[in-house]
């Protein structure tokens, strides 16, 4: 028996955010776009989704008005994805969600990666208040760092996974694009005549 998408027949808030967020996937997407992965091709690398399955829950983040596509700079200048203020808006979810896993599901030395508040460096309790100052700290104002639970990175770490090696400010783009100019005296690569 196959199941529905949808929870027809559930009059409740609940059912129609589950519509938008509940399926498999979709909650490391977010999570990830928080980090912020920007590009497709990132997304499917770190996470190991099927492309297909990508293609799917993306569309469905950007119908719904959760992400936006915006366009790229850099090399290449495809498309990259990027929270709108209806995603950003479910950052006390997706901390939420994270907290419950380390407390319950820790990895093994303790959690892979912490939030720590972007003015005075201090952890973030399990409800987004800096232990330091006590503010209830905005996710701009929200660091991701490495974790005693994360383990060494390696030379075959996706782009992503290296780059999270390091303390990162959320929304910020994880990854750089490559600049498309040269230095001054140096040449730029393209089409030579």
């Amino acid at each position: 028996m196959t199941l529905p998408r949808d929870y027809r027949g559930q009059s409740c808030a609940l059912a129609r955010s589950m519509e938008i967020v509940g399926e498999r996937w979709t909650l490391l997407i977010l999570r990830d776009a928080f980090y912020g992965v920007r590009r497709f091709g990132e997304f499917a690398a770190h996470l190991g989704v099927p492309r297909a399955v990508l293609t799917d829950r993306l569309t469905t983040l950007t119908e719904a008005g959760v992400l936006e596509r915006r366009p790229g700079t850099g090399t290449g200048r495809r498309e990259v994805y990027g929270l709108t203020p209806k995603g950003i808006a479910l950052w006390p979810a997706v901390r939420a969600l994270t907290a419950w896993g380390e407390e319950f599901h820790a990895a093994d030395g303790g959690p892979r990666r912490v939030f720590l508040h972007a003015v005075d460096g201090a952890p973030l309790d399990a409800d987004g208040r800096c232990t330091g100052c006590g503010t209830a700290v905005p996710v701009e104002d929200v660091v991701v760092a490495p974790g005693p639970g994360l383990g060494p990175s390696g030379p075959d770490d996706d782009p992503v996974t290296a780059a999270l090696a390091r303390p990162h400010r959320l929304l910020g783009p994880l990854i750089r694009p490559p600049l498309t100019t040269a230095p001054p005296g140096r040449p730029t690569r393209g089409p030579q005549r």
